[in-house]
């Protein structure tokens, strides 16, 4: 049983006197780990809710330093960040949250190279990018590794996530492979609202605590998507693919892949 100090009660207080998470559900919260790939967009609300929350340990996974035309969605970093690396500038925010909580930081690229070992101390991965050979490489390395991860991406007005379980639809269910390159706009050439990435960053955040604290149903085998421009949410279900390619029983992709194609990371 983890022994809360009287600062812990108090600052988890709200989720302690909720029925459904209480002390239990709170220390599966402060005992959890969880990756971040991507401290950009969606990443900002995500690391900012988790810390709140009281995860345990935290991994930022971003090569990039803020820029100036991060800080209209990426509200972790502020206008003093510009040109420091986005691991160290969220790490600090997460710690300004909350100080009990335990920051790894990797200013890196993930890619197929390195994902598989930085990926593996972590209960939970959540992808914070909208590069579509990341993503890919993302879910393949976490359905290779029975890890459960949050897909999330953003554009113009929209944005769209699921969860995935071991043993659920995967990416590759719903998208068996990247689009051809110039197929889909980046993020710099059709731009998106800010807030957008708070939206949806957020329901991400959600997904994790529900996940460690077992509360409700997530997105499995389910992509909601959203249209802020309408305020229109709608839940489509799919289901696992017999013949996908990598969490099928029977995979044709049996190590990662780094794809080669021009996007728009968030976090750019």
């Amino acid at each position: 049983m983890f022994d809360f100090t009287e600062e812990q009660i108090q600052r988890y207080s709200r989720h302690i006197l909720l029925q459904d998470v209480g002390v239990e559900g709170q220390e599966k919260i402060l005992n959890a780990s969880v990756l971040i790939v991507g401290a950009g967009g969606l990443g900002a609300p995500v690391a900012l809710y988790l810390a709140a929350a009281g995860i345990g340990r935290i991994g930022i996974v971003d090569a990039d330093v803020v820029d100036l035309s991060n800080l209209q969605r990426q509200i972790i970093h502020f206008t003093k960040d510009v040109g420091v690396a986005k691991v160290q500038s969220t790490k600090e925010k997460i710690l300004a949250i909350n100080p009990h909580v335990q920051v790894d930081t990797y200013h890196e690229l993930l890619y197929s190279g390195n994902a598989l070992r930085i990926i593996q101390d972590y209960d939970f991965i959540v992808d914070g990018t909208d590069n579509f050979p990341v993503k890919f490489l993302i879910n393949d390395a976490c359905v290779m590794a029975g890890k459960p991860f949050s897909h999330g991406g953003i554009l113009r007005f929209s944005g769209q996530t699921f969860t995935h379980l071991p043993g659920t639809a995967c990416y590759r269910c719903f998208f068996k492979e990247p689009p051809p390159a110039g197929a889909v706009p980046t993020c710099s050439q059709a731009g998106v609202l800010g807030a957008i990435a708070g939206m949806l960053g957020t329901i991400q955040a959600a997904e994790v605590l529900k996940y460690f604290t077992g509360v409700g149903q997530l997105l499995t085998n389910r992509l909601l998507t959203f249209d802020a421009r309408q305020m229109l949410f709608r839940t489509i279900p799919v289901r696992k693919r017999p013949s996908c390619e990598v969490c099928s029983d029977h995979p044709t992709i049996h190590q990662l892949i780094d794809y080669e194609q021009a996007a728009c990371d968030l976090h750019k």
